[in-house]
């Protein structure tokens, strides 16, 4: 990789591995997520949604925290996060995915992948973070870098801490849409497609979805009228 790629990739994900926004009142930019490719028009769609009216209810009256964003550094997300008074992290998850094991099922049970792909996206200091936005990204993932993922993850992640997660429960598809969410308030999303990627062999039915959960105290979910449940989860 060129000098200039290395700079510009550590300008999109900042000091360390995440970006990090404050408060807006403390200033300073973050870089955002590139616009759809031109031509192509953006197909924007809102929706309820009570998993992340039940996430943001958990932190109700409290300043100052710490929320990890894996949908990547969205200017909507940013400024609705920090204007509650918390500060902003996030990863671009998926790419650091697609870059890591790209179309290769096989490697996703590599442990030496394994480790270095949770290097690449998920290298914080145990216990730094209340509270974690995964979307969508976790569905993509074979069972076994699903769960070591999984396991970071609650390292990461404070006591009392709370995870939403988003999953397709139709096992009929072999891909899924990709998506953009944009928050716009306390219950409501913005999301917009970006391309399809293949869904793993494993289904992601309550119990598998209660067993990937498991070391977490206390798991929630909501199934949405499309099919989609929305997972919350408590360290």
């Amino acid at each position: 990789m060129s000098l200039l790629s290395n700079r510009l990739k550590g300008f999109w994900r900042g000091p360390g591995s995440s970006v990090e926004a404050a408060s807006p009142a403390n200033g300073g930019g973050v870089p955002q997520r590139p616009a759809p490719r031109p031509g192509r028009k953006e197909e924007l769609e809102v929706r309820q949604s009570r998993g992340l009216e039940q996430f943001f209810g958990s932190f109700r009256g409290q300043a100052g925290l710490s929320i990890l964003d894996l949908g990547g550094a969205s200017q909507e997300n940013i400024n609705f996060i920090t204007s509650l008074g918390h500060k902003f992290y996030s990863e671009d998850f998926l790419r650091i995915f697609q870059e890591t094991f790209g179309d290769d099922v096989a490697d996703q049970s590599n442990p030496g992948r394994i480790d270095y792909f949770l290097r690449q996206s998920l290298e914080y200091t145990d216990e730094q973070f209340d509270g974690v936005l995964a979307w969508d990204v976790l569905e993509y993932m074979e069972p076994a870098l699903l769960s070591a993922t999984a396991d970071r993850l609650l390292r990461v992640m404070k006591p009392q801490g709370y995870l939403l997660a988003f999953f397709r429960s139709d096992d009929r598809e072999k891909t899924a849409p990709y998506y953009i969410f944009r928050i716009q308030d306390l219950r409501t999303l913005q999301i917009s497609q970006h391309g399809e990627r293949a869904l793993p062999s494993q289904l992601f039915n309550n119990r598998r979805l209660e067993k990937l959960f498991q070391k977490f105290q206390t798991f929630k979910f909501f199934l949405t009228r499309d099919r989609l449940r929305e997972v919350i989860v408590r360290k």
